[in-house]
């Protein structure tokens, strides 16, 4: 849990990067792949984690720029990409101009629960970290190369001379 805005800040300025970077991978193309005609496509996936950002602050009274949780997922791996920066960088922004450390321990109605701030925004980073693991599944399935966040994936490790780990 979070105690200063600052502690947010830093998980959350990594992990929005290591998202953009593994949104940077996508293509068009990969776009419609899913693993079962049940599943979440990579489009509406990685789309979730951008709307989610502006649905989650929403509820702590936090209005964002970028795409809203009822915009429709574009087109083009390029516009996904976009709209998360737009949304992450905003968050930040906003939260900086209009918050202070205090403003963690409000408690709003979170899916018929009552959560801090606090705990709304760690659930906010494992959320994020959460679908963009399965978004490493499917881009596996599409056959694109998935960079490493907490350390080097396959072909980064084959990069740098080395075999991947077992």
């Amino acid at each position: 849990m979070y105690h200063t805005l600052e502690e947010f800040c830093l998980d959350w300025s990594f992990e929005a990067e290591s998202t953009i970077g593994v949104l940077n991978e996508l293509t068009d193309e990969s776009l419609s792949v899913r693993v079962t005609p049940e599943g979440r496509d990579v489009r509406t996936l990685a789309w979730h984690l951008v709307t989610s950002i502006s649905e989650m602050m929403t509820r702590v009274g936090l209005t964002l720029d970028g795409p809203g949780e009822d915009d429709p997922a574009p087109a083009t791996a390029r516009n996904i990409v976009d709209g998360y920066r737009a949304a992450a960088t905003s968050l930040e922004r906003r939260m900086r101009d209009s918050w202070s450390d205090s403003t963690l321990r409000e408690e709003h109605d979170m899916y018929g629960e009552h959560w801090s701030v606090a705990k709304t925004l760690g659930v906010l980073v494992v959320h994020q970290i959460h679908h963009r693991a399965q978004l490493t599944v499917l881009m596996r399935q599409a056959g694109l190369r998935v960079p490493g966040v907490y350390g080097p994936s396959r072909e980064e490790w084959a990069a740098i001379g080395r075999a991947p780990l077992p």
